[in-house]
C-alpha cells in the first residue's frame, strides 16, 4: 500500500483548486489566479493532475539529489586544500585562492558553510545594525504605540503581572493598567480606556505577539474563500477604522520601550511607598494617583496642535467591537450549540435564520454571549433538553 505523499501547504492548496477546476466548480483563469500562477503553468498543473492525480501536482525533483549537489569528491579536495594552504583564510578569499590556485571553483558562501560543518570556520556574529530614531508624528492621536511589559512591579509581596501599556507618539501621553498577564483580552482592555478618554486614534504601532495579531498562515478553506484571518484585537480595530502596524523590532517601538523604563524604575518605587501589593489596588493608584502626575512631568506638546483622535458617536456599544466572534449553524430543530449551551431560535420571529444558516456569535468581555444574524442582533432562547426518567421495573429477593 503506497504511503502518503509528502505534501506541503502549497501542494495541498493546488490538488483542490484543480479538483475545483475538474468538477466544474471554477475555470482554469481563475484557478491560475488563486495559485498564482500563469494561465499556461495552470494548464500544465492541470494536465498532470488529470493524467496523475494527487502525484502530478508534486514537483518533478522531489526525492531526487539536485543536479548542482557539490560531489563528495569535490568537498574532500577543497577541505584538504584549505587545512594544507589556507587555514585561517575567511571563506571569501579562501574561495578566490582556491579557484586562483588550485583549480577549485566554489561560491564563498558554499565554502563558508562547508567550513563550518568540518570546524575550521567560525560564523562571525553579526555586528548590530543601528537603528536611526524615527521622528514623531505631529498630531496628538495620529499613532499609538502599544506593549506589555512583565516585570516583578509589587518586588514579591505581590502576584506577578504585566503592564498593559499605550504611549501616544507625537506627546508621549501614557495610559496604562495591570494585569495578571498580556492576553488579547487585555490588550482590547486598554484600547477600550483610551478611547473613552481621548477618542478613536488613527493607528495603534505593536509588536507580532498573539495578544496582538494572528501568527499564522491562512488555512486552505480561507485561502479559497479570500478570507484574511485576523485576530480578535485586529478585528476590533478593523471594524473602528484603526490601523495596526506591525513593529519587527523593539527599537521600533522605542517610545513605548522607554516608558516601560520610566515605569519600572519610579511605578515600582511609589508602590512599595504606598505598601501596595495587589493588582487592584495598584490599578486605582495608577488612575488616580500616578498617572495624572506622569503625564504632567514627561508628555510634551504635539508639533501640531489639530487632534487627530475620531470623537466616539452617541450611543457606541464598545462592548460588541471588543469581543470574541464566533459561528455556529442552525440546526434542523433551530437549536445554536456554542461552549456546551443550547440557544433556540424563536419560531414566532421573522424573519429569522433557517436550519443550515449560519450566526455570529458574540461573547463580550463580561462573559455575556449575544448572537447576530446578517449583522443585526438575533434575540435567542437558552435551551435545556428536557430530562428522560427511565422506570426501572424488577423484583428484589432478600
Amino acid at each position: 500500500m503506497a504511503g502518503k505523499l509528502p505534501m506541503g501547504q502549497k501542494e495541498l492548496l493546488r490538488c483542490k483548486v484543480m479538483e475545483m477546476v475538474k468538477e466544474g466548480q471554477i475555470t482554469l483563469g481563475e484557478a491560475a489566479l488563486r495559485i498564482k500562477v500563469s494561465y499556461r503553468q495552470a494548464k500544465r498543473i492541470f494536465a498532470r493532475y488529470r493524467t496523475e492525480h494527487d502525484r502530478g501536482i508534486l514537483h518533478r525533483l522531489q526525492g531526487r539529489q539536485s543536479n548542482n549537489r557539490m560531489s563528495e569528491e569535490l568537498k574532500r579536495a577543497l577541505v584538504a586544500s584549505y587545512r594544507k594552504s589556507y587555514e585561517g583564510f575567511g571563506p571569501t578569499l579562501a574561495a578566490e585562492k582556491l579557484a586562483e590556485r588550485e583549480g577549485l571553483k566554489v561560491s564563498r558562501e558554499t565554502l563558508r558553510r562547508l567550513l563550518i560543518e568540518e570546524g575550521l570556520w567560525k560564523g562571525k556574529k553579526r555586528r548590530r545594525v543601528y537603528h536611526g530614531r524615527r521622528d514623531p508624528r505631529e498630531r496628538f492621536g495620529e499613532l499609538v504605540q502599544f506593549d506589555g511589559s512583565h516585570h516583578a512591579w509589587f518586588e514579591g509581596r505581590g502576584p506577578k503581572s504585566c503592564l498593559m501599556n499605550m504611549v501616544d507618539d507625537a506627546t508621549g501621553t501614557t495610559l496604562s493598567y495591570l494585569c495578571e498577564q498580556e492576553t488579547t483580552e487585555a490588550a482590547m482592555r486598554l484600547l477600550w480606556m483610551w478611547i473613552e478618554r481621548y477618542g478613536i486614534p488613527q493607528a495603534v504601532y505593536c509588536d507580532r505577539k498573539n495578544a496582538f495579531v494572528l501568527n499564522r498562515e491562512p488555512t486552505i478553506e480561507e485561502q479559497l474563500a479570500g478570507i484574511v484571518p485576523r485576530s480578535p484585537f485586529e478585528r476590533a480595530c478593523d471594524r473602528l477604522g484603526i490601523e495596526v502596524i506591525v513593529a519587527y523590532s523593539p527599537e521600533a517601538k522605542g517610545r513605548v520601550e522607554r516608558s516601560h523604563g520610566i515605569y519600572q524604575d519610579r511605578f515600582v518605587k511609589e508602590l512599595r511607598l504606598e505598601g501596595i501589593s495587589t493588582i487592584d489596588e495598584a490599578n486605582r493608584f495608577l488612575t488616580e494617583s500616578y498617572l495624572p502626575r506622569i503625564n504632567e512631568k514627561f508628555a510634551r506638546l504635539p508639533a501640531l496642535p489639530e487632534d487627530a483622535h475620531v470623537p466616539l458617536l452617541d450611543g457606541t456599544d464598545l462592548r460588541d467591537f471588543f469581543c470574541f466572534v464566533d459561528e455556529r449553524m442552525v440546526s434542523r430543530d433551530s437549536i445554536i450549540q456554542f461552549k456546551k449551551r443550547l440557544y433556540k431560535v424563536p419560531q414566532t420571529l421573522d424573519p429569522r435564520p433557517r436550519p443550515g444558516d449560519h450566526v455570529s456569535i458574540h461573547t463580550w468581555l463580561d462573559g455575556s454571549v449575544h448572537c447576530f444574524w446578517k449583522d443585526k442582533p438575533l434575540l435567542v432562547e437558552e435551551y435545556q433538553l428536557p430530562h428522560i426518567h427511565k422506570e426501572v421495573s424488577g423484583s428484589l429477593s432478600a
